[in-house]
């Protein structure tokens, strides 16, 4: 082959490669991605009774991340996504953000397997929460091991801090549990049937840590009805997922992304947050299996 015909070979490969590159990046900046979120402290799932929490504008990180991947971002907000599914708010979740057990729980239910690929910092720079017991301001109950013979309202099964974590406190202290948990769905409902029960019943509560500034915020319960006596170990909270339907390359870049969030000083105050989303656990892989 001579000069001339290399060159013009190679003029072509070049065409057909660079040509064939930008019709990729077309195809992806069409093709969008939905954003599930199901943060208990986002805006639209919580309440705006105390200022400056649990207002989480993720419409910011949904902006942030169509910028950064280089296609559109939905971003649809529930609370259950078999509920969402159910009620065809999306056809299939590419990004879900929420509390860690929340979300694997239901990702299993609409067989959808995920991945966990980064955890959300709050204020505090913590990337957990706790279970807290609570009982009446005047319960005679002054630690876990009084809590024998007591009636105790659980979270539910996919919310570790008050389920899982919360019966391994208590059988840590050789409290007797009955086979039959009473459980509460939401945290103001068993913190509002200890107060109502009053002196008529000994009773306890499990709720969430991040709940407790609500449950009075809003004026569920009055300043000081309520009185925590134990505390569980912490437990991962709000965590990204994605599906593992998605290739490895995307995966990858959306991770990427969701960890440079603590360089965007917008992201980090619409989330609320101080270090944006990090890294998992080192051992995270034997986690939750």
């Amino acid at each position: 082959m001579n000069c001339g015909l290399r060159y013009l070979s190679s003029l072509g490969l070049a065409f057909l490669l660079f040509g064939f590159s930008d019709a990729v990046s077309a195809i992806r900046a069409e093709s969008p991605l939905t954003m599930v979120v199901m943060d208990p402290l986002a805006a639209p799932l919580s309440c705006p009774c105390v200022e400056g929490y649990a207002q989480r504008k993720y419409e910011v990180l949904g902006d942030y991340l169509s910028k950064k991947l280089n296609r559109p971002v939905k971003v649809v907000f529930t609370e259950s996504l078999k509920l969402a599914a159910d009620n065809k708010k999306f056809e299939q979740a590419d990004i879900i953000v929420g509390k860690d057990s929340v979300v694997r729980f239901d990702s299993k239910r609409i067989s959808e397997p995920v991945e966990a690929v980064a955890r959300l910092t709050g204020k505090d720079g913590k990337t957990t929460q706790t279970g807290l017991i609570v009982v009446r301001k005047d319960d005679p109950a002054r630690r876990v091991d009084d809590l024998n013979q007591y009636r105790i309202f659980f979270g539910p099964e996919d919310c570790d801090e008050k389920h899982a974590a919360a019966l391994q406190l208590l059988k840590a202290h050789q409290v007797t549990i009955s086979d039959r948990l009473e459980v509460s769905l939401a945290c103001s409902d068993g913190a509002c049937k200890v107060v109502e029960l009053g002196d008529g019943e000994k009773t306890a509560a499990v709720i969430s840590s991040y709940a407790a500034p609500l449950l009075e915020g809003c004026g569920t319960i009055k300043k000081g009805d309520l009185r925590v006596i134990g505390e569980t170990k912490p437990v991962p909270f709000v965590t990204a997922f994605v599906a593992k339907r998605l290739d490895d390359a995307l995966k990858s870049e959306i991770r990427n992304a969701l960890l440079e969030t603590g360089l965007n000083a917008e992201v980090l105050l619409a989330l609320e947050s101080q270090s944006g989303f990090v890294e998992l656990e080192k051992d995270e892989s034997v986690k939750k299996k």
